[in-house]
């Protein structure tokens, strides 16, 4: 076990490699660079040779890759061009809120998918689980943008529940950041309940096909205690990479559910970003977001080695 988690380990440092090097080479051959972006119609001459220099964009692609990367491994991302601040200052805040946002719709989507899943492979094709693989589906189609505005305008413009959109500073406490959070984790939990809950619903039905259930009805064990000590667990297992994938595509989902909800978080930073051509914060918001996918797979794959007995004496 302790070789497939230090390939496991290994393989993740040559992703995030990976990923330092296709961030840098895809803003490397974008048409013109950070301070043409950031000149304009200014950026010529004399102007736009001291802005390369004072950059280090005179330098060649290598060199500054290799300096980059050093800085990185430094915890250091670099300048940002538009708001003259260190990048680190920038970040670390709407970092805390994209997390505090995914973590609370982790919450409230895992649990719901698990049980939803669990009823509804238990109750295969009855009125519960036609109901609950419908509304699945329906959650799963629908874009974050539309159920956002739609979620707006019911709890905001009709019921005036909420104000709609998040009106909070990105410094604000924690508690006032998971409250804002609420409403647009309800959107993210939507397709991350939908997807979790129909893997759930199909490990269940394939375990429940299994030969030991059927050897232990056979030998009169109680169906409560073959559903919570046999076929509940081991439907869990193989939902558990599921899991971590789908929390992991949270950093995707954030990007739109902050625009829409005007959420300090890292999501909604690089949208500006991109609308202020800040090149430099767009790359270490990019990888940022690398980082955290990797890490977040990495962890579910040290978790499903630990809890399943036959990946612990695999070996490859």
């Amino acid at each position: 076990m302790l070789r497939l988690i230090v390939r496991r380990a290994a393989s993740s440092l040559f992703t995030l490699i990976l990923i330092s090097v296709v961030v840098f080479a895809g803003l490397e051959f974008m048409p013109g660079d950070a301070c043409t972006a950031h000149l304009g119609r200014d950026g010529k001459g004399a102007v736009l040779e001291a802005c390369r220099a004072r950059m280090g964009l005179d330098a060649p692609p290598v060199k500054r890759f290799t300096q980059w990367a050093g800085d990185i491994l430094r915890g250091e991302l670099g300048t940002s061009m538009q708001r003259e601040k260190p990048i680190t200052e920038i970040v670390g805040w709407r970092l805390r809120n994209t997390l505090v946002l995914s973590a609370v719709a982790a919450l409230i989507g895992i649990p719901l998918a698990v049980l939803l899943g669990i009823i509804a492979g238990l109750r295969r094709d009855q009125l519960f689980d036609m109901a609950a693989s419908g509304t699945a589906l329906v959650a799963m189609t629908i874009p974050e943008f539309v159920s956002a505005t739609l979620l707006i305008l019911v709890f905001a413009v009709g019921l005036g529940w909420t104000a709609g959109v998040v009106t909070i500073g990105y410094k604000a406490p924690l508690l006032e950041m998971v409250s804002a959070a609420f409403l647009p984790a309800v959107v993210l939990s939507m397709v991350l309940a939908a997807h979790i809950m129909r893997m759930v619903r199909a490990s269940v039905i394939d375990v429940l096909k299994s030969d030991f259930v059927l050897m232990a009805r056979l030998k009169g064990v109680p169906q409560q205690q073959i559903i919570w000590r046999h076929v509940v667990p081991n439907s869990l297992l193989p939902v558990i990479s599921v899991i971590g994938l789908t929390v992991a595509w949270l950093l995707g989902g954030v990007v739109i559910v902050e625009s829409v909800f005007n959420y300090p978080g890292l999501g909604r930073l690089a949208v500006d970003a991109v609308g202020d051509r800040d090149l430099p914060l767009v790359q270490a918001i990019a990888l940022l977001f690398g980082i955290t996918y990797v890490v977040t797979n990495l962890m579910t794959d040290i978790a499903a080695l630990l809890l399943n007995p036959r990946l612990r004496t695999y070996r490859a």
